[in-house]
């Protein structure tokens, strides 16, 4: 699954926020730490606002943090805020009527369902303590 640049930086955002509810970080602080573009965050930034899911706080030592919950917020929550994934609204557009296109039909439908189910399963909370799992596995690897 191929995600827009809109819904990675979403993602970014919400995981670096998550890591520390309590801890501000501005726009530019977060794309600096991914490498990505401030302008374009700072417009993903207010689309998660409008969510919930962060808070914007005004002045010196501004920023944003993380208001959502982090054991019931999903990755599909997020995905969805920027993207249409099939199955979002009704069934698949109908591909050709041969026996081999209503087949492939009916795959892709469940490569969509699957998707979607696993989106919906990961929480922010799981998927911080994935990246933690993977960083202590790297530090005893070393």
């Amino acid at each position: 699954m191929k995600l827009q640049k809109a819904t990675r930086f979403g993602l970014y955002a919400v995981i670096e926020l998550a890591r520390d509810p309590g801890r501000q970080l501005s726009a530019t602080d977060i794309a600096e730490r991914y490498g990505i573009s401030a302008n374009h965050l700072a417009k993903v930034l207010r689309d998660l606002g409008r969510a919930g899911l962060v808070e914007a706080a005004r002045g010196a030592g501004g920023g944003y943090r993380f208001t959502g919950n982090a054991r019931r917020v999903t990755l599909l929550d997020i995905v969805t805020l920027f993207e249409r994934i099939e199955g979002d609204s009704g069934p698949r557009e109908a591909g050709d009527d041969t026996d081999v296109g209503g087949a492939l039909d009916l795959v892709l439908g469940e490569i969509d369902d699957i998707a979607r189910a696993t989106l919906g399963s990961v929480t922010i909370s799981t998927l911080l303590k994935t990246m933690q799992w993977q960083g202590e596995r790297r530090e005893r690897l070393k």
